[in-house]
């Protein structure tokens, strides 16, 4: 696995890996948004699903390709990838095709790219493994509950204490050792509460007491993510994200209290991460938003005399 990584490893790009053992905790709406997110700040980013059998990221950039095309408008899409699934009899020509498949994939976007971005499965794979492995950020979304906390840890019934740390955390921690080994680089591993409204002020204290010791155990860093709103699920049919302009003709609405509330909390997301953005790409990035500003606002009176 050590020749793997070194031979596997980015050499420029940033690589963002969503992992977590378990589904339905938004790995694939937080790997969407901070793809959108960091392409809006004129980087060039990669995304590769490796979610063999689901493939909601996948899913979600088709949708918001769909509706570009529907709307007439320029959406920012990453060069995304969605790695074939092995088909065979036999479970080691599986691996060694869904790795071909990586491989080829990291090969025409790792010189290419200032940002990859990794969503992963819900469940233990060799994919899984060797992307964590890969991994400068990794990014952990939990709904706030102690049955997705179980993931990192067990607890003590009686006085919430961490006990035991889990498979996933093993995991992480085996991940971080290799990359070590191979390249001396440390991950950066961001653990994210996401759908925090549903939770009375006594279990909020007492997640935010258990991540707190775990995180200083296994060293990781813990964030608030992305609030229960419905606007997220309405955001998927049409691959849209909070980060985009919202008006009639995207969303099919007006921007409201709501929309600036979900855009801000993507923003404070993408600053607890402490990216290193390509400075040259954000001017060019604003350059390009001013020109298309520009392009749409209705010419003055004396601008139409000065070009007669």
């Amino acid at each position: 696995m050590l020749v793997q990584l070194s031979t596997l490893r980015p050499k420029s790009a940033h690589v963002i890996v969503l992992g977590n053992e378990k589904g339905g905790v938004g790995k694939s709406t937080i790997a969407m948004h901070v793809a959108i997110a960091l392409l809006n700040h004129g980087q060039r980013v990669a995304t590769v699903d490796l979610d063999l059998r689901q493939k909601s990221l996948t899913h979600y950039i088709e949708n918001r390709r769909t509706w570009a095309k529907h709307c007439r408008i320029e959406l920012p899409i990453p060069s995304h990838f969605c790695i074939p699934r092995g088909c065979t009899q036999d479970l080691d020509d599986n691996e060694a095709i869904e790795f071909t498949g990586f491989v080829d994939a990291l090969t025409a976007i790792e010189e290419t790219h200032e940002f990859i971005v990794i969503d992963t499965a819900g469940s233990d794979s060799h994919l899984t493994r060797l992307a964590h492995s890969m991994a400068n950020t990794l990014i952990t979304p939990l709904n706030d509950s102690f049955v997705d906390f179980d993931v990192l840890a067990s607890i003590d019934p009686a006085s919430y204490a961490v006990t035991t740390e889990s498979h996933y955390a093993s995991m992480v921690r085996e991940a971080r050792q290799q990359r070590r080994l191979a390249d001396g680089m440390q991950m950066d591993w961001l653990v994210i509460r996401n759908r925090l409204s549903s939770l009375d002020a006594r279990t909020n204290e007492r997640m935010a007491q258990g991540l707190a010791e775990l995180g200083t155990r296994l060293r990781f860093r813990s964030a608030e993510g992305l609030a229960e709103r419905f606007m997220y699920r309405e955001f998927f049919p049409r691959g849209l994200t909070a980060i985009d302009e919202v008006n009639e003709r995207t969303h099919g609405a007006l921007p409201n209290a709501c929309h600036a509330a979900a855009r801000d909390e993507l923003r404070n997301l993408i600053s607890e991460l402490n990216l290193s953005l390509d400075e040259r790409s954000q001017r060019r990035a604003a350059a390009q938003a001013e020109w298309a500003a520009r392009k749409q606002a209705p010419l003055e009176l004396h601008e139409v005399i000065a070009e007669a």
